[in-house]
């Protein structure tokens, strides 16, 4: 069966929007493929589900902002004004008018839209295997609020498609209630799915169990999310590749480390007009290298670009060090290359996600680069289970485990084992999250759900735990959604 990496871009799916204008609820009437004259076929199905993927690859910049709002990296750009709602989260200024942070809202609920169309009309064509298709929508539903949710915080919640009215009606559910719907989705997709997909790139068992996990542990549900990371961890199978540097490269693109993927290609074009059309992972470009002439990386627009502090943050010895960061003048005195400097040159780049030399890139290169995001990798579900073990009180001896398996790959020996308990213990694993994983977007989160947020410069409290509604929809809502606090 094809790659589904290959197909994702082969079909357009109506689900009663546009595609390029996907939002919470559409304002102008478009054409409706209704219960009439669809959901009559297996294929029509498989269509739809492939339609509810695509928005996966609109969460780049998800991953972007979930490092630019940490201390990991600075905005950068060409200028100050260069994205202006980048540079305004990077300084903690952002505000409900930020077309950004409405990208997210926008195509978050698109892609819920798309899920809930399929589970609207899940009973009316029976085929064999249907439950896996409803269960890979019941977990992309399940992705999608994951986000608005760490996000936005209570957001309207709804398990039919949204229709114009809905904001005047519906009210934007408690964070208890979305994340009760996310945990029902994902114990359906955990019931129904194999740790085999059907096609390299679809949902998986494994996946399921990971993302209910990291969702208990959001709400400080250790215990449970002890219970089915230590079930994954034990019985899944994934495994680390002994090679740090080869996970981020096209080799290691869905191999026995990742759990869950955002699969990109460089085989159809983009423009800015749309940017979450691309079919490629649009914040490579925007990671990229200014100006850059040299030897294997493509050149970027300098975005993203990592503190001196987060370097620092590497001890001795730490193989990651250099697979996770590119020091330029380091490089270029190395090989030769030149490179510009943008808005807050730091000397730093994320070098798991920048451009490569080879890739097709059709269209504007800086668009269409097919990195794969690894959303979910399994050194995340070893960290996540360990703080889960060390922070319910459960067994620090296993926290440390999982912690060391981690760390024993990062320095290549077991000198470097971590024996400490308790809080210590806690602070460790901490630590290591942020390096293991940085460059891919958790940082914020990770500070915020912790309260460790006043770590990050400009961060208020009380406020800046949760990104403002988009004043569209306040406006929209006609006083039926309130605005977060201190927006």
């Amino acid at each position: 069966m094809k790659n589904y990496k290959n197909i994702l871009y082969a079909f357009t799916v109506l689900v009663g929007f546009a595609a390029c204008s996907d939002d919470f609820v559409e304002r102008e009437p478009v054409y409706s493929i209704g219960s009439e004259n669809y959901f009559n076929s297996e294929t029509d199905y498989y269509n739809a589900l492939v339609g509810a993927y695509d928005l996966l690859q609109s969460t780049y910049v998800n991953v972007m902002l979930g490092e630019i709002a940490s201390n990991n990296t600075l905005c950068g750009g060409e200028s100050a004004t260069d994205v202006i709602g980048f540079q305004q989260i990077d300084d903690m200024t952002h505000t409900p008018v930020n077309s950004n942070l409405k990208n997210i809202w926008d195509w978050m609920f698109a892609g819920v839209n798309r899920a809930n169309y399929i589970l609207e009309f899940q009973d009316k064509t029976d085929f064999e295997g249907k439950e896996v298709i409803i269960a890979e929508t019941r977990f992309l539903r399940a992705y999608y609020y994951f986000e608005l949710v760490k996000w936005f915080g209570p957001v309207p919640l709804k398990e039919t498609r949204f229709e114009l009215g809905d904001e005047t009606s519906i009210p934007r559910s408690p964070v208890s209630d979305v994340y009760g719907l996310i945990e029902s989705d994902l114990q359906y997709a955990i019931n129904n799915l194999e740790y085999t997909a059907p096609q390299i790139g679809r949902v998986t068992k494994g996946a399921a169990q990971a993302l209910l996990g990291k969702a208990y542990l959001y709400q400080d549900k250790f215990s449970d999310a002890a219970n089915v990371l230590d079930n994954l961890i034990q019985f899944g199978p994934y495994d680390l590749v002994d090679d740090y540097n080869t996970i981020f490269e096209n080799a290691g693109e869905n191999g026995v480390e990742s759990v869950f993927e955002v699969q990109y290609t460089d085989a159809e074009g983009a423009g800015f007009g749309c940017l979450q059309c691309s079919e490629g992972n649009v914040a490579v470009g925007f990671n990229g290298i200014r100006n850059y002439d040299g030897p294997v990386f493509d050149s970027g627009f300098s975005f993203n670009v990592p503190t001196q502090d987060v370097v620092d943050e590497f001890e001795a010895g730490d193989l990651r060090k250099d697979v996770a960061i590119l020091d330029i003048e380091a490089w270029a005195n190395t090989t030769g290359a030149t490179y510009g400097t943008g808005y807050e040159h730091t000397g730093y780049f994320n070098r798991k996600y920048i451009a490569r030399q080879g890739d097709a890139n059709l269209g504007d290169q800086n668009l269409t680069n097919p990195n794969n995001y690894r959303a979910i990798r399994f050194t995340d579900v070893l960290l996540m289970a360990a703080e889960a073990f060390n922070r319910s009180g459960i067994d620090d001896t296993k926290a440390q485990l999982y912690l060391n398996r981690v760390r024993e790959r990062a320095f290549g020996d077991t000198s470097h084992n971590v024996t400490v308990t308790g809080t210590a213990l806690t602070d460790a694993i901490y630590h290591e999250r942020r390096v293991e994983l940085v460059g891919e977007g958790h940082h914020f989160f990770d500070l915020v759900r912790t309260g460790r947020g006043n770590q990050i410069p400009g961060f208020t409290s009380n406020k800046n735990e949760l990104f403002p509604i988009p004043i569209e929809e306040i406006q929209f809502s006609n006083g039926n959604w309130q605005q977060n606090p201190g927006y």
